[in-house]
């Protein structure tokens, strides 16, 4: 038999099944090796980026990162709504449908973060940003243009990444985290070269990180809509805010839910610079970024699940989603068991990695493990509860998780006196919805076939 008969017989199996089943097998295949790459060149990043600026340095960028990422507040759910939507239209072929929502949304958010762009870039005109992350004041000046370029930078590629959306609800992730990898790689190769000839500053930092991915974002934006999605382009025609009811429906209940988890997974940085220090900012992201691997790993099987998910539960076939739960729950088992592995290696991972000009505890390790492993149990369910818009209870947790999370930072730092790992305890227990609501939702849903107050 030869190598290339072989290789189709492989590749039939692998992709074999219903379409829905071989468009998602399909995506979760290229998904795996960009993901390979976009995990490496994460990971490369972080050496390469402290050893341009330094270790507070570094800890600032992340702390300003997570607050400009408070910024998709604004999105207001549009981005969720239009992934749900889009399914749909694209499952039952309605293109006049699928465009009027394209177009709504990219006009809707185009005016929303404008205004929100030029309000923030006179916010940090007048303010102290020294003061209000507890730095010394040297770092103002070259801290105020760091930000200006990151404001820019999120509010355009906010809007620009639409198309990520779109390609996510045509059951095509693959192609947009290969968009991601090429930023990605462009900005790890304009550190590296700036590294070389230029000291290191936050400024110029935000300059390789945002410009090269921005480039890519508006390249791809003219790529896609000249070809693959020449009948969907963006047209001030087919822009009728009365869909924006439509869109928000669901889209609020995803907009309240990503404000409760933005507080939870953003604020992380901002209360351990806080309450701590920016270096031990640097220390919690080295390994929240090592066992991050896990979840990146897990988010590129899981990814087209969601959009598969309103497909299969608008035409009734419950069966499939029961067997992909299945499916996935037992991948999750086998990647339980590698990370344990990258757990028992992490100590000597961190000093091949990083090197010795950065100390990360093993119990931190321990701890960031049990967190990650939390999130990629609860997003199989959660995908599902997403995917057919059961989103009431999910809608109702994210009112309280915020509050137990930092409730709970604050009493376990101060009474327990136990520094960042507080904010990995606080984290787990505030992800009670993906830990029991979710699956105990899908349960009610999909086995006991018991809708009510579940599939609301």
């Amino acid at each position: 038999m030869s190598i290339l008969l072989l290789y189709k017989k492989i590749y039939a199996k692998l992709t074999g099944g219903s379409v829905r089943t071989a468009k998602l097998k399909k995506n979760v295949l290229l998904s795996l090796f960009v993901k390979a790459g976009s995990i490496i060149c994460s990971l490369l990043l972080v050496p390469a980026t402290i050893d341009f600026v330094n270790n507070v340095q570094y800890g600032i960028w992340l702390t300003i990162s997570s607050i400009v990422a408070w910024m998709s507040f604004f999105d207001v759910g549009f981005t969720n709504g239009l992934r749900n939507k889009l399914a749909e239209a694209f499952g039952f072929g309605k293109v006049k449908l699928a465009k009027a929502y394209i177009s709504t949304t990219y006009a809707a958010l185009s005016i929303i973060f404008t205004v929100l762009m030029i309000l923030l870039l006179v916010v940090i005109r007048f303010t102290s940003m020294s003061s209000l992350l507890n730095i010394d004041v040297s770092y103002e000046s070259d801290l105020k243009e760091a930000l200006f370029v990151l404001v820019i930078y999120f509010c355009v590629t906010f809007v620009l990444k639409i198309l990520s959306v779109i390609l996510i609800a045509d059951q095509r992730p693959a192609y947009s985290s290969f968009i991601d990898f090429v930023g990605q790689v462009l900005s790890l190769l304009s550190i590296i070269i700036v590294a070389s000839s230029i000291e290191g500053s936050l400024s110029i930092l935000s300059y390789c990180l945002c410009v090269p991915p921005l480039l890519v974002w508006i390249a791809f934006t003219f790529i896609c809509f000249g070809k693959d999605y020449n009948n969907y382009i963006p047209s001030l025609k087919y822009v009728n805010f009365r869909y924006v009811n439509s869109l928000l429906t669901i889209g609020v209940k995803f907009f309240v839910i990503q404000i409760a988890a933005i507080i939870q997974f953003q604020t992380a940085n901002f209360l351990i610079g806080r309450l701590f220090s920016m270096s031990e900012v640097t220390e919690y992201n080295i390994a929240y970024k090592y066992f991050n691997v896990l979840y990146m790993v897990f988010m590129i099987l899981l990814q087209p699940f969601w959009s598969a998910v309103t497909e299969a539960y608008a035409k009734g076939d419950l069966d499939w989603i029961r067997n992909s739960i299945r499916k996935y729950l037992y991948i999750l088992t086998l990647m339980f068991a590698g990370g344990l592995l990258m757990l028992a290696v992490s100590g000597s991972v961190y000093d091949i990695w990083i090197g010795k000009s950065v100390s990360v505890s093993f119990t931190l390790s321990v701890w960031m493990f049990i967190y990650i492993f939390s999130l990629m149990f609860g997003a199989v369910f959660v995908y599902f509860v997403n995917g057919v818009g059961a989103l009431r209870i999910q809608f109702i947790s994210s009112l309280i998780s915020p509050l137990l999370f930092v409730s709970i930072v604050m009493v376990v730092s101060q009474i327990m006196n136990l520094g960042v790992i507080s904010v990995l305890i606080a984290s787990i227990v505030a992800n009670f919805n993906g830990l029991f609501l979710a699956p105990f939702q899908y349960y009610k849903i999909i086995v006991k076939n018991n809708k009510g107050i579940w599939s609301m």
